[in-house]
Protein backbone atom coordinates (compact mmCIF):
# COMPACT_ATOMS: atom_id res chain seq x y z
CA UNK A 1 0.00 0.00 0.00
CA UNK A 2 1.53 3.29 -1.11
CA UNK A 3 0.34 6.88 -0.91
CA UNK A 4 0.78 8.92 -4.08
CA UNK A 5 2.41 12.16 -2.98
CA UNK A 6 4.81 14.57 -4.67
CA UNK A 7 5.12 12.51 -7.82
CA UNK A 8 5.75 9.13 -6.19
CA UNK A 9 4.69 6.33 -8.55
CA UNK A 10 1.94 3.85 -7.67
CA UNK A 11 3.00 0.54 -6.17
CA UNK A 12 2.88 -2.51 -8.39
CA UNK A 13 4.11 -6.07 -8.38
CA UNK A 14 3.73 -9.18 -10.49
CA UNK A 15 5.34 -10.93 -13.44
CA UNK A 16 7.14 -8.33 -15.51
CA UNK A 17 5.48 -5.52 -13.56
CA UNK A 18 6.03 -2.04 -14.93
CA UNK A 19 4.64 0.91 -12.98
CA UNK A 20 2.88 3.41 -15.30
CA UNK A 21 4.50 6.84 -15.55
CA UNK A 22 1.18 8.63 -15.02
CA UNK A 23 -1.54 8.18 -12.46
CA UNK A 24 -4.43 6.04 -13.64
CA UNK A 25 -6.61 9.12 -13.11
CA UNK A 26 -4.76 10.91 -15.90
CA UNK A 27 -5.30 8.31 -18.64
CA UNK A 28 -7.04 9.63 -21.73
CA UNK A 29 -10.68 8.83 -22.58
CA UNK A 30 -13.01 9.97 -25.36
CA UNK A 31 -16.10 8.96 -27.32
CA UNK A 32 -14.32 10.00 -30.54
CA UNK A 33 -12.17 7.23 -32.01
CA UNK A 34 -10.16 9.71 -34.09
CA UNK A 35 -8.76 11.22 -30.88
CA UNK A 36 -6.92 7.98 -30.11
CA UNK A 37 -3.64 7.04 -31.73
CA UNK A 38 -3.43 3.59 -33.29
CA UNK A 39 -1.68 1.40 -30.70
CA UNK A 40 1.69 -0.10 -31.53
CA UNK A 41 1.95 -2.56 -28.65
CA UNK A 42 4.56 -0.51 -26.81
CA UNK A 43 1.95 1.38 -24.78
CA UNK A 44 1.29 0.28 -21.21
CA UNK A 45 -2.36 -0.29 -22.11
CA UNK A 46 -1.49 -2.67 -24.95
CA UNK A 47 1.88 -4.18 -24.10
CA UNK A 48 0.49 -7.61 -23.24
CA UNK A 49 -2.05 -7.81 -26.10
CA UNK A 50 -1.01 -9.54 -29.37
CA UNK A 51 -2.27 -6.82 -31.74
CA UNK A 52 -1.85 -9.00 -34.83
CA UNK A 53 -4.60 -11.27 -33.48
CA UNK A 54 -7.14 -8.47 -32.95
CA UNK A 55 -8.52 -8.77 -36.52
CA UNK A 56 -7.80 -5.03 -37.01
CA UNK A 57 -10.31 -3.96 -34.37
CA UNK A 58 -7.67 -1.56 -33.03
CA UNK A 59 -6.64 0.34 -36.15
CA UNK A 60 -9.91 1.29 -37.85
CA UNK A 61 -9.44 -0.99 -40.85
CA UNK A 62 -12.15 -3.47 -39.80
CA UNK A 63 -15.58 -1.99 -40.66
CA UNK A 64 -18.64 -3.93 -39.63
CA UNK A 65 -19.18 -6.80 -42.06
CA UNK A 66 -21.91 -8.52 -40.09
CA UNK A 67 -24.18 -8.16 -37.09
CA UNK A 68 -24.58 -10.06 -33.87
CA UNK A 69 -27.86 -11.62 -32.84
CA UNK A 70 -29.01 -10.35 -29.43
CA UNK A 71 -31.80 -12.27 -27.71
CA UNK A 72 -33.18 -11.28 -24.31
CA UNK A 73 -35.23 -13.45 -21.97
CA UNK A 74 -36.56 -11.39 -19.07
CA UNK A 75 -39.17 -11.45 -16.33
CA UNK A 76 -42.39 -9.44 -16.97
CA UNK A 77 -41.36 -6.59 -14.68
CA UNK A 78 -38.15 -5.94 -16.66
CA UNK A 79 -38.22 -3.51 -19.60
CA UNK A 80 -36.24 -4.46 -22.71
CA UNK A 81 -35.74 -1.98 -25.56
CA UNK A 82 -33.76 -1.66 -28.77
CA UNK A 83 -32.74 1.99 -29.01
CA UNK A 84 -30.95 4.04 -31.62
CA UNK A 85 -27.72 5.96 -31.38
CA UNK A 86 -28.23 9.41 -29.87
CA UNK A 87 -30.62 8.30 -27.13
CA UNK A 88 -29.77 10.48 -24.13
CA UNK A 89 -29.78 7.49 -21.79
CA UNK A 90 -26.66 6.12 -23.45
CA UNK A 91 -23.11 7.05 -22.54
CA UNK A 92 -23.79 7.93 -18.90
CA UNK A 93 -21.84 5.13 -17.22
CA UNK A 94 -18.40 5.89 -18.58
CA UNK A 95 -16.24 7.08 -21.46
CA UNK A 96 -14.15 4.75 -23.66
CA UNK A 97 -10.54 4.61 -22.44
CA UNK A 98 -8.97 2.78 -25.38
CA UNK A 99 -9.23 2.91 -29.15
CA UNK A 100 -11.21 -0.31 -29.57
CA UNK A 101 -13.86 0.83 -27.09
CA UNK A 102 -14.11 4.16 -28.91
CA UNK A 103 -14.37 2.37 -32.25
CA UNK A 104 -17.21 0.25 -30.86
CA UNK A 105 -18.95 3.39 -29.57
CA UNK A 106 -18.76 4.98 -33.03
CA UNK A 107 -19.79 1.82 -34.92
CA UNK A 108 -22.69 0.04 -33.21
CA UNK A 109 -25.94 0.06 -35.26
CA UNK A 110 -28.33 0.05 -32.27
CA UNK A 111 -28.20 -0.62 -28.55
CA UNK A 112 -29.99 -3.05 -26.25
CA UNK A 113 -31.33 -1.46 -23.06
CA UNK A 114 -32.44 -3.59 -20.11
CA UNK A 115 -34.13 -1.63 -17.30
CA UNK A 116 -35.16 -2.77 -13.83
CA UNK A 117 -37.77 -0.13 -12.83
CA UNK A 118 -37.64 1.75 -9.56
CA UNK A 119 -38.58 -0.20 -6.41
CA UNK A 120 -39.01 -3.52 -8.28
CA UNK A 121 -37.37 -6.87 -7.64
CA UNK A 122 -37.12 -9.13 -10.68
CA UNK A 123 -38.64 -12.57 -10.16
CA UNK A 124 -36.18 -14.31 -12.49
CA UNK A 125 -32.76 -13.75 -14.00
CA UNK A 126 -32.58 -11.86 -17.29
CA UNK A 127 -30.57 -13.74 -19.93
CA UNK A 128 -28.98 -11.72 -22.74
CA UNK A 129 -27.56 -14.05 -25.40
CA UNK A 130 -25.15 -12.51 -27.92
CA UNK A 131 -24.23 -14.69 -30.90
CA UNK A 132 -21.27 -13.67 -33.04
CA UNK A 133 -21.62 -12.43 -36.61
CA UNK A 134 -19.98 -15.57 -38.01
CA UNK A 135 -16.62 -16.82 -39.23
CA UNK A 136 -14.41 -14.00 -40.58
CA UNK A 137 -17.14 -11.41 -39.87
CA UNK A 138 -16.73 -8.28 -37.73
CA UNK A 139 -19.44 -6.63 -35.63
CA UNK A 140 -19.82 -3.90 -33.00
CA UNK A 141 -22.39 -3.63 -30.23
CA UNK A 142 -23.67 -1.74 -27.20
CA UNK A 143 -25.64 -2.95 -24.18
CA UNK A 144 -26.87 -0.97 -21.21
CA UNK A 145 -28.08 -2.59 -17.98
CA UNK A 146 -29.94 -0.11 -15.78
CA UNK A 147 -31.22 -0.70 -12.24
CA UNK A 148 -33.22 2.30 -11.11
CA UNK A 149 -33.41 3.42 -7.47
CA UNK A 150 -34.02 0.55 -5.02
CA UNK A 151 -34.49 -2.00 -7.80
CA UNK A 152 -32.94 -5.47 -7.67
CA UNK A 153 -32.13 -7.90 -10.45
CA UNK A 154 -29.78 -10.42 -12.03
CA UNK A 155 -28.46 -10.34 -15.61
CA UNK A 156 -26.49 -13.05 -17.41
CA UNK A 157 -24.60 -11.95 -20.53
CA UNK A 158 -23.97 -15.09 -22.58
CA UNK A 159 -21.53 -14.75 -25.50
CA UNK A 160 -21.20 -17.53 -28.06
CA UNK A 161 -20.51 -18.20 -31.74
CA UNK A 162 -17.80 -17.02 -34.14
CA UNK A 163 -16.37 -13.79 -35.50
CA UNK A 164 -14.73 -10.62 -34.20
CA UNK A 165 -16.78 -8.47 -31.84
CA UNK A 166 -16.07 -5.21 -30.00
CA UNK A 167 -18.56 -3.62 -27.62
CA UNK A 168 -19.27 -1.40 -24.66
CA UNK A 169 -21.49 -2.58 -21.81
CA UNK A 170 -22.90 0.10 -19.50
CA UNK A 171 -24.00 -0.89 -16.01
CA UNK A 172 -25.95 1.85 -14.23
CA UNK A 173 -26.91 1.05 -10.63
CA UNK A 174 -29.15 3.68 -9.04
CA UNK A 175 -29.32 4.80 -5.43
CA UNK A 176 -30.02 1.88 -3.12
CA UNK A 177 -30.28 -0.59 -6.01
CA UNK A 178 -28.62 -3.99 -6.25
CA UNK A 179 -27.59 -5.52 -9.56
CA UNK A 180 -25.83 -8.82 -10.20
CA UNK A 181 -24.15 -9.25 -13.59
CA UNK A 182 -22.57 -12.50 -14.82
CA UNK A 183 -20.72 -12.23 -18.13
CA UNK A 184 -19.90 -15.57 -19.75
CA UNK A 185 -17.43 -15.55 -22.65
CA UNK A 186 -17.93 -19.03 -24.14
CA UNK A 187 -16.99 -18.31 -27.75
CA UNK A 188 -15.99 -20.68 -30.53
CA UNK A 189 -12.27 -21.26 -31.02
CA UNK A 190 -11.91 -18.62 -33.76
CA UNK A 191 -13.62 -15.72 -31.98
CA UNK A 192 -12.05 -12.41 -30.96
CA UNK A 193 -13.91 -10.40 -28.32
CA UNK A 194 -12.84 -7.00 -26.96
CA UNK A 195 -15.26 -5.50 -24.45
CA UNK A 196 -15.31 -2.61 -21.99
CA UNK A 197 -17.75 -2.74 -19.07
CA UNK A 198 -18.49 0.67 -17.56
CA UNK A 199 -20.21 0.45 -14.16
CA UNK A 200 -21.50 3.51 -12.31
CA UNK A 201 -22.82 3.11 -8.76
CA UNK A 202 -25.14 5.54 -7.00
CA UNK A 203 -25.46 6.20 -3.28
CA UNK A 204 -25.53 2.91 -1.31
CA UNK A 205 -25.75 0.94 -4.58
CA UNK A 206 -24.52 -2.65 -4.75
CA UNK A 207 -22.93 -4.33 -7.79
CA UNK A 208 -21.97 -7.99 -7.99
CA UNK A 209 -20.04 -8.53 -11.24
CA UNK A 210 -18.64 -11.90 -12.31
CA UNK A 211 -16.65 -12.52 -15.49
CA UNK A 212 -16.24 -16.09 -16.73
CA UNK A 213 -13.95 -16.50 -19.74
CA UNK A 214 -13.53 -19.94 -21.32
CA UNK A 215 -13.72 -19.77 -25.12
CA UNK A 216 -12.34 -17.72 -27.96
CA UNK A 217 -9.00 -17.24 -29.64
CA UNK A 218 -8.47 -13.86 -27.97
CA UNK A 219 -10.69 -12.25 -25.33
CA UNK A 220 -9.88 -8.92 -23.70
CA UNK A 221 -12.34 -7.68 -21.08
CA UNK A 222 -11.96 -4.31 -19.31
CA UNK A 223 -14.39 -3.70 -16.42
CA UNK A 224 -14.34 -0.24 -14.81
CA UNK A 225 -16.21 0.83 -11.65
CA UNK A 226 -16.90 4.43 -10.66
CA UNK A 227 -18.91 5.75 -7.70
CA UNK A 228 -21.52 8.49 -8.04
CA UNK A 229 -22.23 8.80 -4.32
CA UNK A 230 -21.13 7.51 -0.92
CA UNK A 231 -21.78 4.00 0.35
CA UNK A 232 -21.33 2.12 -2.94
CA UNK A 233 -20.32 -1.55 -2.78
CA UNK A 234 -18.73 -3.39 -5.72
CA UNK A 235 -17.64 -7.01 -5.78
CA UNK A 236 -15.74 -8.01 -8.95
CA UNK A 237 -15.16 -11.73 -9.41
CA UNK A 238 -13.60 -13.63 -12.28
CA UNK A 239 -12.87 -17.16 -13.48
CA UNK A 240 -10.86 -18.00 -16.61
CA UNK A 241 -9.41 -21.17 -18.13
CA UNK A 242 -6.93 -20.85 -21.00
CA UNK A 243 -6.01 -23.68 -23.37
CA UNK A 244 -3.11 -23.96 -25.80
CA UNK A 245 -2.75 -20.82 -27.92
CA UNK A 246 -5.52 -18.88 -26.19
CA UNK A 247 -5.00 -15.31 -25.01
CA UNK A 248 -7.37 -14.24 -22.22
CA UNK A 249 -6.89 -10.75 -20.79
CA UNK A 250 -8.75 -8.99 -18.00
CA UNK A 251 -8.04 -5.34 -17.14
CA UNK A 252 -9.90 -3.88 -14.17
CA UNK A 253 -10.05 -0.32 -12.91
CA UNK A 254 -11.85 0.64 -9.69
CA UNK A 255 -12.00 4.42 -9.29
CA UNK A 256 -12.81 5.38 -5.70
CA UNK A 257 -13.84 9.05 -5.74
CA UNK A 258 -16.65 9.02 -3.14
CA UNK A 259 -16.46 8.38 0.58
CA UNK A 260 -17.42 5.25 2.53
CA UNK A 261 -17.34 2.97 -0.53
CA UNK A 262 -16.13 -0.61 -0.80
CA UNK A 263 -14.61 -2.78 -3.50
CA UNK A 264 -13.46 -6.38 -3.45
CA UNK A 265 -11.80 -8.01 -6.46
CA UNK A 266 -11.06 -11.75 -6.72
CA UNK A 267 -9.99 -13.31 -10.04
CA UNK A 268 -8.75 -16.88 -10.47
CA UNK A 269 -7.41 -18.53 -13.59
CA UNK A 270 -6.06 -21.88 -14.76
CA UNK A 271 -3.85 -22.46 -17.79
CA UNK A 272 -2.84 -25.54 -19.75
CA UNK A 273 -1.11 -26.18 -23.04
CA UNK A 274 1.65 -24.63 -25.11
CA UNK A 275 1.18 -20.90 -25.66
CA UNK A 276 -1.76 -20.50 -23.26
CA UNK A 277 -1.49 -16.92 -22.01
CA UNK A 278 -3.53 -15.00 -19.47
CA UNK A 279 -3.19 -11.39 -18.38
CA UNK A 280 -4.74 -9.81 -15.32
CA UNK A 281 -4.28 -6.09 -14.59
CA UNK A 282 -5.94 -4.69 -11.48
CA UNK A 283 -5.84 -0.90 -11.05
CA UNK A 284 -7.38 0.65 -7.94
CA UNK A 285 -7.34 4.42 -7.41
CA UNK A 286 -8.36 6.00 -4.10
CA UNK A 287 -8.75 9.72 -4.67
CA UNK A 288 -8.32 12.39 -2.02
CA UNK A 289 -12.12 12.70 -1.71
CA UNK A 290 -12.62 8.99 -0.97
CA UNK A 291 -12.31 8.91 2.80
CA UNK A 292 -13.22 5.67 4.62
CA UNK A 293 -12.62 3.54 1.54
CA UNK A 294 -12.20 -0.21 2.02
CA UNK A 295 -10.69 -2.08 -0.92
CA UNK A 296 -8.84 -5.28 -1.67
CA UNK A 297 -7.87 -7.12 -4.86
CA UNK A 298 -6.59 -10.66 -5.34
CA UNK A 299 -5.46 -12.62 -8.40
CA UNK A 300 -4.35 -16.24 -8.39
CA UNK A 301 -3.25 -18.39 -11.33
CA UNK A 302 -2.75 -22.13 -11.50
CA UNK A 303 -0.37 -23.49 -14.15
CA UNK A 304 -1.42 -27.03 -15.07
CA UNK A 305 1.19 -27.77 -17.76
CA UNK A 306 4.47 -26.50 -19.13
CA UNK A 307 4.40 -23.86 -21.87
CA UNK A 308 1.70 -21.68 -20.28
CA UNK A 309 2.24 -18.12 -19.05
CA UNK A 310 0.28 -15.91 -16.66
CA UNK A 311 0.98 -12.20 -16.22
CA UNK A 312 -0.51 -10.58 -13.13
CA UNK A 313 -0.06 -6.90 -12.22
CA UNK A 314 -2.03 -5.29 -9.37
CA UNK A 315 -1.63 -1.52 -8.99
CA UNK A 316 -2.83 0.54 -6.04
CA UNK A 317 -2.81 4.36 -5.85
CA UNK A 318 -3.80 6.11 -2.64
CA UNK A 319 -4.21 9.89 -2.39
CA UNK A 320 -5.56 10.05 1.16
CA UNK A 321 -4.58 8.41 4.42
CA UNK A 322 -8.14 8.55 5.75
CA UNK A 323 -9.17 5.05 4.66
CA UNK A 324 -10.40 1.91 6.39
CA UNK A 325 -8.17 -0.46 4.46
CA UNK A 326 -6.50 -1.18 1.13
CA UNK A 327 -4.40 -4.04 -0.14
CA UNK A 328 -3.66 -6.43 -2.94
CA UNK A 329 -2.12 -9.83 -3.60
CA UNK A 330 -1.06 -11.88 -6.61
CA UNK A 331 0.25 -15.42 -6.95
CA UNK A 332 1.04 -17.77 -9.83
CA UNK A 333 2.20 -21.35 -9.41
CA UNK A 334 1.69 -25.05 -9.97
CA UNK A 335 -0.27 -27.58 -7.95
CA UNK A 336 0.18 -27.50 -4.22
CA UNK A 337 2.27 -30.62 -3.55
CA UNK A 338 1.01 -30.84 0.03
CA UNK A 339 -2.60 -30.93 -1.12
CA UNK A 340 -1.85 -33.65 -3.68
CA UNK A 341 0.09 -35.67 -1.10
CA UNK A 342 -2.76 -35.34 1.40
CA UNK A 343 -5.29 -36.69 -1.11
CA UNK A 344 -3.04 -39.46 -2.42
CA UNK A 345 -2.24 -40.56 1.14
CA UNK A 346 -5.96 -41.25 1.52
CA UNK A 347 -6.06 -43.55 -1.47
CA UNK A 348 -7.17 -41.05 -4.13
CA UNK A 349 -5.42 -41.62 -7.50
CA UNK A 350 -3.19 -38.76 -8.66
CA UNK A 351 -5.37 -37.79 -11.66
CA UNK A 352 -8.49 -37.58 -9.51
CA UNK A 353 -6.56 -35.67 -6.85
CA UNK A 354 -5.47 -33.07 -9.41
CA UNK A 355 -9.08 -32.58 -10.50
CA UNK A 356 -10.21 -32.12 -6.92
CA UNK A 357 -7.55 -29.47 -6.35
CA UNK A 358 -8.66 -27.53 -9.45
CA UNK A 359 -12.33 -27.76 -8.48
CA UNK A 360 -11.49 -26.46 -5.03
CA UNK A 361 -9.42 -23.65 -6.56
CA UNK A 362 -12.46 -22.33 -8.46
CA UNK A 363 -15.19 -23.25 -5.97
CA UNK A 364 -14.98 -19.98 -3.98
CA UNK A 365 -16.12 -17.99 -7.00
CA UNK A 366 -18.45 -20.49 -8.65
CA UNK A 367 -20.38 -20.84 -5.38
CA UNK A 368 -21.29 -17.14 -5.61
CA UNK A 369 -23.01 -17.53 -8.98
CA UNK A 370 -26.64 -17.60 -7.88
CA UNK A 371 -28.14 -18.80 -11.18
CA UNK A 372 -28.05 -22.62 -10.84
CA UNK A 373 -28.09 -23.45 -14.54
CA UNK A 374 -25.19 -21.07 -15.21
CA UNK A 375 -23.15 -22.41 -12.29
CA UNK A 376 -23.74 -26.03 -13.35
CA UNK A 377 -22.81 -25.23 -16.95
CA UNK A 378 -19.54 -23.64 -15.87
CA UNK A 379 -18.67 -26.52 -13.57
CA UNK A 380 -19.23 -28.92 -16.48
CA UNK A 381 -17.08 -26.76 -18.78
CA UNK A 382 -14.19 -26.77 -16.32
CA UNK A 383 -14.50 -30.54 -15.94
CA UNK A 384 -14.33 -30.90 -19.73
CA UNK A 385 -11.20 -28.75 -19.83
CA UNK A 386 -9.51 -31.02 -17.31
CA UNK A 387 -10.50 -34.18 -19.16
CA UNK A 388 -8.96 -32.78 -22.35
CA UNK A 389 -5.48 -33.26 -20.90
CA UNK A 390 -6.29 -36.21 -18.68
CA UNK A 391 -5.70 -34.14 -15.59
Amino acid sequence: MTAIVEGVKPHSHGAGAVVPDASRAEWFSSFDVTEFEVPTGREELWRFTPLKRLRNLHDGSAPASGTTAVEVSAAPEVNVETIERGDTRLGVAGVPADRVAAQAWCSYPSATLVTFPKDTKATAATIVTVTGAGLDKTAYGHIQLRAEAFAEGIVVLDYRGSGAYAENVEIVVGDGAKLTVVSVQDWADDAVHVASHHAKLGRDAVLRHTAVTLGGDLVRLSPTVTYDGPGGDAEMLGVYFADAGQHLEHRLFVDHSASHCRSNVVYKGALQGEGAHTVWIGDVLIRATAEATNTYELNRNLLLTDGARADSVPNLEIETGEIEGAGHASATGRFDDEQLFYLQARGIPVEQARRLVVRGFFSEILAKITVPEVRERLEAAIEAELEAVGA
